[in-house]
């Protein structure tokens, strides 16, 4: 584990030095998230953040992390490099919604083409287009969370710290210096980031984090037997569990609605909590104690039987039902 430490201090230290330079580009360029309505911000605020983490990534992992295989490392830069052009754009000028999709699938098609792949089925084009639902519903997850300061750096933080948790223990390279690089940098980055912000990522940070999220969830892979896979093939959906409800939540709300799920509002988790009491500060934090949670459930599947598998997730699942629910009868309240 002592071998990763590296990449994840060079990825913390990289991006505490870079993110005052795209504090300053933002300011220069005009990349700003001006107040609205729908946003908790009062002021603008640069929006290049995501810079800083993309290069923090790539300094850490070209000069620091252990040998891996070239070819797929490839495959994800390019992804990612591709995502941050897009984000730049959405950013700076705004895209619709259909074409930062379709740029979310092209990325896709990139780790596809480098054998970076979903293998569930017999199918190669069932494979296929899972890899790209994943892909994608993953980007704009962790889009989604970017609603609030220090909200979707912390849960990548915590996911890939768990990510680098079980691939050491796996012995997978890639997954273990990938995980340790994003950790150290989403970290870093929480110092500019965290309430009360004084950047913020924008999606060309946000889509960056779930893309590199998404990868690492496919590339975790367990040594297990073939009764044992039905249960470890949940483990990277568990610890994105947190993510994947919000915008299940998000998206439902929405079209419950008759609003189109792209359409933002503060109808996020995060956003319901504060309408109980709590400060958005403290939202976060509890936010943050759930996917701490998320993960802690992951690792003691990772390392369950079929039937001790079988009543955690059922567990889990009824306490998500109940958490829906409950947060939405909370959102519907609050409209009321």
């Amino acid at each position: 584990m002592t071998d990763y430490f590296p990449v994840m201090i060079a990825g913390f230290a990289a991006v505490v030095g870079i993110t005052p330079i795209t504090r300053r580009l933002a300011f220069r360029y005009g990349v700003l998230d001006q107040p609205s309505a729908r946003k908790v911000h009062q002021s603008p605020t640069p929006l290049m953040g995501g810079l800083a983490i993309y290069a923090a990534l790539v300094l850490a992992l070209l000069f620091f992390s252990p040998p891996f295989y070239i070819v797929e490392f490839g495959a994800i830069m390019a992804g990612a490099t591709w995502l941050v052009l897009l984000g730049f754009v959405d950013d700076r000028n705004g895209m619709r919604p259909w074409i930062k999709m379709a740029g979310q699938v092209l990325a896709g098609v990139v780790l596809v083409l480098a054998g970076i792949q979903i293998h569930a089925f017999s199918s190669d084009v069932l494979n296929v287009g899972l890899t790209l639902f994943w892909i994608v519903g993953i980007t704009n997850a962790m889009n989604f969370q970017d609603n609030m300061d220090g909200l979707a750096a912390g849960i990548t933080a915590i996911a890939s710290a768990f990510f680098f948790v079980m691939a050491v223990r796996e012995q997978l390279t890639l997954v273990s210096s990938l995980a340790a690089a994003l950790a150290g940098a989403s970290v870093g980055f929480l110092i500019y980031n965290f309430s009360p912000a004084s950047t913020f990522m924008g999606d060309m940070g946000s889509m960056v984090l779930g893309f590199l999220l998404a990868v690492l969830a496919i590339k975790l892979d367990f040594s297990a037997t073939p009764d044992l896979q039905v249960v470890t093939s949940a483990v990277p959906v568990v610890v994105l569990g947190f993510p994947i409800f919000d915008m299940v939540l998000v998206v439902f709300t929405r079209l419950r609605e008759r609003r189109s799920p792209m359409q933002g509002g503060k109808d996020h988790t995060s956003h319901r909590l504060v309408t109980l009491g709590i400060s958005q500060r403290t939202a976060v934090l509890v936010l943050y104690g759930v996917c701490i949670v998320f993960g802690s459930i992951a690792v003691q599947l990772s390392q369950a039987t079929v039937d001790e598998g079988l009543r955690i997730g059922a567990a889990l699942v009824l306490t998500l039902v109940v958490a829906f629910i409950f947060l939405e009868w909370t959102y519907i309240r609050s409209k009321r």
